[in-house]
């Protein structure tokens, strides 16, 4: 259960902020009555949710590199943060096929000047390293991967998302080791989340905001992989999955929390690719179909599930929204857009339907 009590004052500082994920946490703790200062380099796409919601003028706002230790410690300084969570990163497969040294050296090293920066600075207790459903070595088994099982990849995404996993876990056991919380009081978790989807994004190769912009434009979407399967989620469900485990890391006893997390939908929402283009073109309405491509495509992983058993035993977290309210939920910001909306408030509004279980359903149903 998120506490707005705990978060209310609560001072965070939060890496990667102008990214889709970052501007919705923003948002999100903003409205807990947070403290947000930000630090990240400007907008990864054009539109973002970072500038049609205003963010910036809802957080302390710092554009840095995550590659710059001096930079980013003298910011994490001035903010004097009691909570860090650590989201900046290269985020896409595709991309690090085309810039490996890039991936590693913002997914790893940035993670590795994040723990330094972290370690220099007193005052913080609790610190969230976001990683990804695919740092595990991938074998395309049918079932979810567990906490303790191996970190891997076969594509330079993958490998360095296992990197910063490693990274994390080596600096927790040096200088932050969970059986002497008592001493040096910080507690340093991962969090490995599934496919985020939600209004806001428009990543370039993510399979849903190529989705939105064919619909929008009237075109038929092209599908590289139709039939491999994701575990998809509403992004607001592992954001919710950090909020919950940062309350648990913060107070004495917290060290008993820092490990690494699985955050990811029910097992049924694990849907292939072209199942969840076909519900996405019902929502929208209107007539509107796919083609495969038939063009050679990179490696990317066939099947991959997380197994979120424990976050639900041991955090009280589970999914909010079902794969098919994810998507009215995009759905209906899309629309809302087209509308030419007020974006924040759109947001907001979400983020109250989601916390108070509701979906964006009704919502969709209006516009139709």
């Amino acid at each position: 259960m998120i506490s707005r009590e705990f978060w209310r004052g609560k001072r965070v500082f939060l890496t990667g902020h102008t990214g889709f994920k970052g501007s919705w946490l923003s948002l999100w703790l903003t409205s807990l009555g947070a403290q947000v200062s930000g630090y990240a380099l400007a907008p990864p796409t054009n539109p973002s949710l970072f500038e049609l919601a205003r963010v910036d003028g809802l957080v302390d706002h710092h554009v840095g590199d995550i590659r710059d230790l001096p930079f980013l410690q003298a910011v994490l300084r001035q903010a004097n943060p009691d909570i860090v969570i650590h989201l900046a990163a290269q985020p896409l497969v595709r991309l690090s096929y085309a810039q490996p040294v890039d991936t590693y050296a913002i997914n790893v090293m940035g993670t590795v000047n994040l723990l330094e920066a972290v370690r220099n600075c007193g005052g913080i207790r609790a610190v969230i390293c976001v990683t990804s459903d695919k740092c595990y070595e991938n074998r395309e088994w049918d079932w979810g991967y567990r906490e303790n099982d191996s970190m891997g990849g076969s594509d330079p995404y993958s490998g360095s998302k296992g990197c910063a996993e490693l990274v994390t876990a080596s600096y927790r056991a040096s200088f932050f080791p969970s059986d002497r919380h008592a001493e040096h009081g910080v507690a340093v978790a991962s969090a490995r989340a599934g496919n985020v989807i939600g209004g806001g994004d428009w990543a370039a190769d993510r399979l849903v905001p190529d989705l939105m912009r064919a619909l929008i434009a009237r075109q038929r979407p092209l599908l590289r992989n139709p039939h491999s399967v994701r575990p998809w989620q509403h992004v607001l469900d592992p954001l919710a999955g950090y909020l919950i485990l940062a309350q648990h890391l913060f107070p004495e006893g917290g060290g008993a929390f820092a490990e690494g997390w699985n955050f990811g939908p029910s097992e049924d929402d694990a849907w292939p690719v072209n199942r969840l283009t076909d519900r996405l073109c019902a929502l929208w309405g209107g007539d509107c179909s796919w083609d495969a491509s038939g063009s050679p495509q990179l490696r990317e992983a066939g099947t991959l599930r997380l197994d979120c058993a424990k976050a639900r035993h041991r955090l009280g977290w589970g999914p909010t929204w079902r794969l098919s309210d994810a998507l009215a939920e995009v759905v209906a910001f899309n629309k809302a857009l087209l509308d030419e909306a007020d974006m924040r408030e759109v947001a907001f509004k979400h983020i109250a339907l989601f916390e108070s279980g509701q979906t964006c359903a009704e919502e969709v149903l209006s516009l139709a």
